[in-house]
């Protein structure tokens, strides 16, 4: 399975290294920003380097310059948000990554909302990305507890960011088997909370039709690590 990535920093770097310790994938390229905010260089764009492998700067992929034969896209801690068309152009879409218990805390703060709002749980979710924002369909996802003393850097380092890694995994896995796991969310239960600080999300393309995942079993049942 032919596998593209888009990330930024130290989790992309930590999902470009899970990638490419698999033997049942392969990392095609990597879309991820070149410098993070404060000029230095970004750990998945350094690492991709490293590696050798073709790499896009952020905000520049496009279902025209996606390369071909892509089955997957992978979104590690991206801020881009994939047209329907970047997403058809793989075989089977795109997955990310995101740390709360989806459909709650849509948005790109979910962790610092969640120490906010003194939730005591919270978790992350392996979606499938679709045309609306961290409304797709989930792939697998996990609960853990919120400490009284967490603030979102504790929580995000001691729990969720694991957690992402280990859903990812789990995902590859089952879509490995040949199994989709695509669990509808209840947008009636869904809640979106503004970003704190980040520019806007970034939305390059319209919404274009197409897509189809041939050969897989498709389950609508829910996976859990």
């Amino acid at each position: 399975m032919k596998i593209y990535l888009c990330g930024q920093g130290y989790f992309g770097q930590e999902v470009l290294k899970l990638i490419l310790n698999r033997e049942d994938v392969s990392l095609i390229g990597v879309s991820a920003p070149a410098k993070t905010r404060l000029g230095r260089e970004d750990r998945t764009w350094g690492l991709a380097g490293f590696h050798g492998l073709p790499r896009m700067p952020a905000g520049e992929l496009r279902a025209s310059n996606l390369p071909g034969r892509t089955d997957l896209i992978i979104c590690a801690h991206s801020h881009d948000f994939l047209g329907r068309a970047t997403r058809n152009a793989a075989r089977l879409g795109a997955i990310g990554y995101h740390p709360s218990l989806l459909p709650l805390h849509r948005g790109r703060d979910a962790v610092r909302w969640a120490i906010r709002d003194r939730d005591r749980i919270t978790g992350g979710t392996v979606f499938w990305l679709n045309d609306t924002v961290d409304g797709g369909p989930i792939a697998a996802q996990a609960f853990c507890h919120v400490r009284p003393d967490d603030d979102a850097r504790s929580l995000w380092r001691r729990e969720l960011q694991p957690m992402g890694l280990a859903l990812l995994e789990k995902a590859l896995d089952d879509i490995g088997r040949g199994i989709l796991v695509r669990e509808p969310q209840d947008h009636a239960l869904a809640t979106w909370e503004p970003a704190l600080d980040p520019p806007p999300l970034f939305r390059p393309e319209l919404p274009m039709i197409g897509g189809g995942w041939e050969g897989y079993t498709v389950r609508p049942g829910l996976r859990r690590y």
